[in-house]
């Protein structure tokens, strides 16, 4: 099924880039990367102004992030597939350049149905562009220096979420939301430009496989489903609503069936086969629960600093920020030394770095100041670097060259979706803990009991008029109880990271390179 080498191409492998297109590829890729991951958050922020501009409802402007999300959930596993079809470097700079159009025309979108149209043809042809960056990166490091390659693969991935709300709600607030859009211009320019320039003659071998056209069509329903009910669950009750079941149903069968065709099937569209690698389908678990924790822990604290401490959505940012910092100057010093450490305890150790922050998070009261705020975050960034280096390591670990597209395809699929779960869990998890603590505190403060009186009586005396006063108790009870599932579900995230330790020691040493280098080049 493979078709001959290309004429001009080399029947062995490249020698390694030259230190300094070595830098310049490093740079472009990881620009690649931070633009497409910081897509996937930098318009949340924005919802409320985009919405007003397009005179549409709140609730309806989040289709501009549903339908970003719905799309490259169901490219992203294709990865491998349109890799082998279309040759790494072909469809990374494609997809890039596709991806930078699509941008534009969210940016020049006049109505809701447009920009949700463009949005979600952004996400479809974003879908390849991160694990592919891995894949070339890895390939054109020598193997003695991947470490570091996945080092700076792993902080755009990390750091561009972090930094997405941050920066939509410094643009939304003193330029215009198409202008979260349009900055994806020049860098997706200067990367698509500097990626072929390097790579262009250091194509992977390109087979032409028939389309697994029933895979396809089970991937998109089945994942197209989950997306949606993870996306809409909490808005609609989840299961105590119809369409939230049919949804679940849809998933449930499509994904089933889709699993036993692609097991069965000559030319699978997802190569499913990679789970029968220990470490891969070990690493993948630990992986993707760890970051459905930690992620989750990245949108409960803004989530609680607005709604509960009344911060704004730009200072919530500037308190979420600080991971960023030891993210940044720790991940390169683990991706030097990365075939020196013991990988297992590494990402151990992030875990429990990971699980003390989020009982130190659990600690916060009403009373707690910002800047209270700035160091368990900071320490965050301990474990970022710790976690995400190492566990794509051991992912990886073992497997032919070939199939590192096939891998990082699959592996980022995982971890985009625990991103949405991790979502849909905590703010339903929340939502409903601070309504029954609300319910039993309100359950104490009775019209006609002696503390209700006494508490009503000493804010009469402070000036607050009757009215004022009864509100201000519902708004002390709403705020209590908020804050108590606050604590209540950072403990649970910090037990959750104790217990996936255990996950990590099923894998296997050694965590060295990957498999023998692709040949055809």
């Amino acid at each position: 099924m493979s078709t001959p080498t290309p004429a001009g191409m080399a029947m062995t492998p490249p020698q390694p880039l030259p230190p300094g297109q070595l830098v310049l590829l490093t740079v472009a890729v990881a620009l690649s990367t931070f633009m497409e991951v910081l897509d996937t958050s930098i318009a949340n922020v924005a919802v409320p102004t985009i919405a007003g501009n397009l005179s549409v409802s709140a609730n309806k402007g989040t289709w501009v992030i549903s339908s970003y999300g719905l799309a490259a959930a169901i490219v992203v596993p294709l990865t491998g597939w349109l890799a082998k079809r279309f040759g790494e470097v072909r469809t990374f700079v494609t997809s890039v350049i596709l991806f930078t159009l699509a941008s534009a025309l969210c940016g020049l979108a006049t109505s809701l149905p447009m920009l949700v149209a463009f949005r979600f043809l952004q996400g479809m042809v974003s879908g390849p562009m991160v694990p592919l960056s891995q894949t070339l990166l890895l390939s054109n490091y020598p193997p003695q220096r991947r470490g570091v390659a996945m080092a700076m693969w792993a902080m755009t991935v990390v750091i561009a979420p972090i930094f997405g709300p941050l920066l939509g709600g410094v643009i939304t607030d003193n330029y215009t939301w198409p202008w979260i859009f349009y900055i994806n211009a020049p860098v997706g320019l200067f990367a698509a430009i500097t990626t072929y320039t390097l790579l262009g003659r250091r194509e992977s071998p390109i087979a032409r496989m028939p389309i697994d056209g029933v895979g396809l069509i089970l991937l998109v329903i089945g994942v197209g489903s989950l997306q949606l009910m993870l996306d809409n669950g909490n808005d609609l009750d989840w299961f105590n609503s119809s369409t939230v079941v049919t949804l679940g149903i849809i998933t449930v069968v499509a994904l089933t069936y889709f699993i036993i065709w692609e097991l069965t099937d000559l030319h699978p569209v997802v190569d499913l086969s990679l789970f029968k690698a220990r470490n891969f389908r070990f690493g993948v678990a630990a992986m993707s629960l760890g970051f459905m924790a930690f992620f989750a822990m990245t949108i409960l604290l803004p989530l609680w600093l607005q709604t509960v401490m009344g911060y704004t959505p730009t200072w919530a940012g500037v308190a979420t920020a600080p991971v960023g910092i030891f993210a940044l100057i720790l991940s390169p010093a683990v991706g030097r030394n990365i075939q020196r450490l013991n990988l297992r305890l590494l990402t151990s150790f992030a875990y429990v770095v990971f699980a003390v922050t989020a009982y130190w998070f659990s600690t916060f009261t009403l009373d707690t100041a910002l800047g209270q705020v700035f160091v368990p975050r900071m320490a965050q960034g301990i474990a970022v670097a710790c976690f995400f280096v190492p566990i794509n390591q051991i992912i990886l670990s073992g497997l032919e060259t070939q199939r590192l597209a096939a891998a990082s395809g699959l592996s980022n699929f995982f971890r985009t979706l625990s991103g949405s779960m991790g979502t849909a869990i905590v703010v339903t998890l929340w939502d409903h803990r601070t309504q029954t603590h609300a319910a039993r505190l309100a359950e104490n403060f009775t019209a006609n009991g002696v503390t209700t009186r006494e508490y009503l009586d000493r804010l009469s005396h402070l000036g607050f008029p009757t009215n004022a006063a009864n509100a201000f108790v519902q708004n002390t009870i709403q705020s209590q109880g908020a804050m108590l599932a606050t604590s209540e579900v950072f403990w649970g995230i910090a037990i959750l990271f104790i217990a996936l330790i255990s996950l990590l020691w099923l894998t296997q040493p050694p965590f060295g390179t990957t498999g023998p280098a692709r040949g055809g080049h």
